[in-house]
């Protein structure tokens, strides 16, 4: 649609979690701003407001961004995916599952924003993208197969996700169990094939043995 506008405030369609939206904003507000005050979509918070904690992080096109850092009037006809579109009580997404199963929270103020942000890092590393962390001898033989997702390389690509109860260990357990279940670019589940306590045992041993090492008392920066 062509956007009416004001000197102020423009109106504008946004598709929300497969909903669409037409709202009329003001110029200054962000995407943040119109999901929680005009939709009351409030499970992505507002923590710093400057794109440094992740609590905002929303899926834009199917990528990860900063909601607090997008200008809503700059976005018109642009696909969103927040935390509610991810799953429900009744069906969960297998990371939400994952955080649960792994008590990967504990105020849980940026647990939405971690969420969010670890679902479209897992679509990230399926599709097969590098990170800081990845050795330069598999970015020589980069295939575009999916990325093998050690616990470094989980911990850099979830840096801008800030916790400040230091859930670190639980949450990059929790994106462990979670890593073969999502598909690339849109998120999609796949389904479990049982509780994270009957899945990948071996490899929860290894991580039973070191979770709260020091490595992973924060996050990459």
């Amino acid at each position: 649609m062509i956007p009416q506008r004001t000197a102020t405030s423009s109106t504008l369609t946004l598709h929300v979690n497969d909903t669409a939206h037409t709202v009329t904003v003001d110029h200054r507000a962000t995407v943040l701003d119109v999901l929680r005050e005009q939709l009351d979509l409030t499970g992505s918070k507002k923590g710093c407001d400057h794109g440094q904690c992740g609590a905002c992080t929303v899926l834009l096109e199917g990528r990860r961004a900063n909601s607090c850092l997008l200008l809503a009037v700059a976005h018109d006809g642009a696909h969103l995916t927040t935390v509610e579109g991810l799953g429900d009580a009744e069906e969960p997404h297998p990371l939400q599952r994952a955080f649960e199963e792994r008590d990967a929270f504990q105020c849980g103020y940026c647990t939405p924003g971690q969420i969010v942000s670890g679902v479209g890092m897992l679509c990230e590393a399926a599709e097969g993208h590098p990170s800081h962390a990845t050795p330069g001898e598999v970015l020589q033989r980069s295939t575009g197969e999916p990325a093998e997702l050690s616990r470094a390389e989980i911990r850099e690509r979830m840096s801008g996700n800030l916790c400040r109860c230091g859930a670190y260990p639980h949450i990059v357990a929790a994106l462990e169990d979670a890593s073969g279940h999502v598909g690339p670019r849109s998120g999609t589940a796949h389904p479990a094939s049982g509780p994270a306590s009957d899945r990948d045992s071996d490899r929860d041993s290894d991580r039973d043995s070191d979770r709260d090492s020091a490595s992973d008392a924060a996050p990459a920066r």
